[in-house]
């Protein structure tokens, strides 16, 4: 039996989007047999979209225009069979196709007999979950991943679809973020191709912003550039996926501002080759307070921090421009945001990863040459909202903080274990931050999912509660 795999885009509830795009790959097959990911609307991040009867309809329709499209062929449409011409969906995940038994279902059991076993599950991306998934999957039949690329709100679906025969030989492997189609030999094997994660991580957030803008109807982002990696890192992200064309950045410099936060954005600007505007917020800060009493406390911080999101919500509507927000995974968790402040935006590119994240991903960008600049790498991260002040002043430093959150959030580490490693106190308060921040989480934008367990899907902590 001669088999095609084709890896697709698939969008949520876009029927004719998804028809299109499945007719395309079924078109362009000479197969005896052409498997496609699930197209089913629960497949694709559609929730509630499910309750409605007119897109159930037109769910039902797209099938049936396949169907009646393709009267010769014969077609796996993720666990959906289409051949001469019907449709028909297995109860028990068996059918017979080309005299072979062939087994589909969205989970992996190795104990399934039959000729074929096709594992139709689009799956998310998470960092450094992949690789593992292809090497340590071991069928004893021939075996087929297939799974859809697109987005599903916080989740990705990157692909990296593959097939493995029965002695557990890696014969297909299939990119991630990119549509693909090839016919299978299971007689022939491929060697596996290790992305380091810096690239898959580089790879999906750009695919993730194009998707998004795509999906609706963005052309040109927009976001603040303060001078520190954050912003810095999601300028290079922004460009790579929509050119420097579509891409604004907003200088927001107050008294508290560093010469170098001004020039390293106007470097970084430059490098990129994006368009700039500056808008000092001083005058707006000197105007609000002037009958005000200066205390030089947390309101006068935060004030600042809303008038830049003043300043950029203004330029959004103006523009017509998707504001990006700039929060990393370790502010996200400590809070270290303010709420209709830096908060503000959209989307957010890098909410899933940690400081230490960020500074990965900014040196691998600058692997073959510099596009951030050095100096916003080396310089201490600061939100510059009071003479002096850096992060480290209010949080334990980066490299404690983010293991004491990827071991209590993403490896799910008893706390007890946890002290082992750290100091009791420091462990603590890092987690009671964390349950006590949730209400900013659960006001903050989409952002994209590359963790297991992200703020953004995965966690989903109590507001109210009484343990911390």
């Amino acid at each position: 039996m001669k088999i095609n795999l084709a890896q697709i885009k698939l969008k949520t509830a876009d029927f004719e989007f998804n028809y299109n795009n499945i007719a395309k790959a079924v078109s362009e097959s000479n197969a005896d047999l052409t498997i496609l990911p699930q197209a089913g609307l629960e497949d694709l991040g559609g929730k509630d979209l499910l309750l409605d009867e007119n897109v159930n309809l037109a769910q039902s329709e797209m099938y049936e225009k396949i169907a009646e499209k393709f009267p010769n062929k014969t077609i796996l449409l993720g666990d959906v069979l289409i051949q001469n011409g019907k449709i028909s969906l297995s109860t028990d995940g068996f059918y017979q196709i080309c005299g072979k038994n062939v087994f589909v279902a969205d989970f992996f059991n190795n104990d399934v007999d039959c000729d074929l076993y096709i594992l139709a599950k689009n799956r998310y991306y998470a960092m450094n979950s992949y690789d593992e998934f292809v090497k340590t999957l071991e069928p004893s039949t021939d075996f087929i991943f297939v799974s859809a690329i697109g987005m599903a709100d916080s989740n990705i679906y990157a692909g990296g679809s593959f097939a493995k025969n029965k002695f557990g030989k890696t014969v297909l492997q299939m990119p991630l973020c990119e549509e693909s189609s090839a016919n299978i030999d299971f007689f022939q094997s491929c060697e596996i191709v290790t992305q380091p994660v810096e690239q898959q991580v580089l790879d999906v957030t750009v695919f993730a912003l194009r998707e998004y803008c795509e999906n609706t109807g963005f052309k040109k982002v927009l976001f603040g550039l303060s001078g520190g990696i954050d912003s810095a890192l999601t300028a290079a992200l922004a460009v790579k996926a929509l050119g420097a064309e579509n891409v604004f950045g907003i200088l927001m410099p107050s008294m508290f501002s560093s010469e170098g936060s001004v020039t390293d954005s106007i470097e970084l600007a430059k490098n990129l080759g994006m368009k700039t505007v500056t808008e000092p917020i001083t005058p707006l800060f000197d105007s609000f307070m002037a009958e005000r009493e200066r205390k030089h406390d947390l309101a006068e911080e935060n004030l600042q921090a809303r008038l830049r999101a003043l300043i950029l919500m203004f330029y959004s509507n103006r523009e017509n421009a998707l504001l990006l927000s700039t929060g990393n995974k370790s502010e996200v968790a400590m809070g270290f945001g303010t709420l209709y402040g830096d908060m503000a935006g959209g989307l957010n590119l890098i909410c899933d990863l940690t400081k230490t994240n960020v500074y990965k991903l900014s040196n691998y960008i600058n692997k073959d040459g510099e596009i951030i600049p050095q100096a916003i790498i080396n310089k201490a991260p600061s939100a510059e909202l009071h003479p002096g002040q850096k992060d480290q002043d209010r949080l334990p430093e980066y490299a404690v903080l983010d293991d004491i959150i990827e071991m209590y959030f993403e490896q799910n580490i008893p706390q007890s274990e946890i002290y082992k490693k750290y100091d009791k106190s420091v462990v603590d308060e890092v987690i009671r931050k964390t349950y006590r921040m949730q209400y900013k989480r659960k006001q903050s934008c989409l952002g994209v999912r590359l963790t297991e367990r992200s703020f953004c899907y995965g966690i989903d902590l109590p507001i109210m509660q009484k343990m911390y």
